[in-house]
């Protein structure tokens, strides 16, 4: 997210630990995103896209159900073996490897297209935009995007963070203010040249059931905390939304997409 922390102090963050909560319950971005990007050429069939920190292939499984030819690569080989699951189970046109996003396997000139979901502020940005200058061919572009949840405009949202912090007061993750800037500070330091970006907000459904999956994948749940303290966490959030939480709702997020020329 954007002005987010990128680690917690004194906790590690491994999201392996949480690859069967994240594949279950983390909801990707909606059908709008993908026709957006598409619009501003991004996920077009037939492009073939690098998806750099692909988690459970959230973004990349998308593009590979409308046409294109996708790899993904994450450094967690769990998340990874969900991605290559589920690719394998719907037919699709979609590799996954366990790699970093200055190290990607493969030729030089290869893709179209480079896509980081909700993962960017994880990257060495200078490592990264060599590499991907390499592996991209010419005119290639780069699509960092977000779909974030909006604490300080969703009840619910806020007191499941509230309780996230009572187990893990490390957790840089809470309390995002919304701001989506024109041009993030990475980009405009390094003079990566903006070629569109976008936001806008949507009402995401969810049940008590999948909400509780949702947070338990976050990262200051199940990357971060042993299981009993994870166990005892969603025990007492189920009681949390029993309380304030109708059986079905929505949690407004924020989208957004930023689509440079790195070249």
């Amino acid at each position: 997210m954007h002005g987010i922390a990128s680690h917690d102090p004194g906790r590690a963050i491994d999201w392996g630990r949480t690859s069967a909560d994240y594949a279950r319950f983390r909801p990707g971005p909606p059908p709008s995103f993908f026709d957006r990007l598409a619009a501003l050429g991004v996920g077009g069939d037939g492009q073939s896209i690098l998806d750099l920190g692909t988690g459970t292939g959230l973004l990349a499984l998308e593009f590979a159900r409308r046409g294109a030819r996708v790899f993904g690569v994450d450094i967690a080989p769990e998340q990874v073996a969900q991605a290559q699951a589920q690719a394998r189970r719907e037919g699709l046109d979609a590799n996954f490897a366990a790699a970093s996003a200055d190290a990607i396997p493969g030729p030089a000139a290869h893709f179209d297209v480079a896509t980081a979901s909700q993962c960017w502020l994880y990257f060495d940005a200078d490592k990264t935009l060599a590499e991907l200058r390499r592996v991209l061919r010419p005119g290639g572009l780069l699509a960092t995007c977000h779909f974030t949840w909006l604490p300080r405009e969703d009840a619910i949202a806020s007191a499941s963070e509230a309780l996230v912090l009572k187990y893990n007061p490390a957790w840089g993750g809470r309390d995002w203010n919304g701001v989506v800037p024109p041009i993030p500070p990475w980009a405009a330091s390094r003079g990566i040249k903006l070629q569109a970006m976008f936001q806008y907000d949507v009402e995401t459904p969810f049940t008590a059931e999948s909400w509780r999956g949702r947070i338990r994948a976050c990262r200051g749940i199940g990357a971060a905390l042993d299981e009993a303290a994870v166990a005892a966490f969603d025990r007492e959030h189920l009681e949390l939304l029993e309380r304030i939480a109708p059986p079905n709702f929505t949690i407004r997020h924020r989208v957004d997409a930023h689509i440079f020329s790195p070249a």
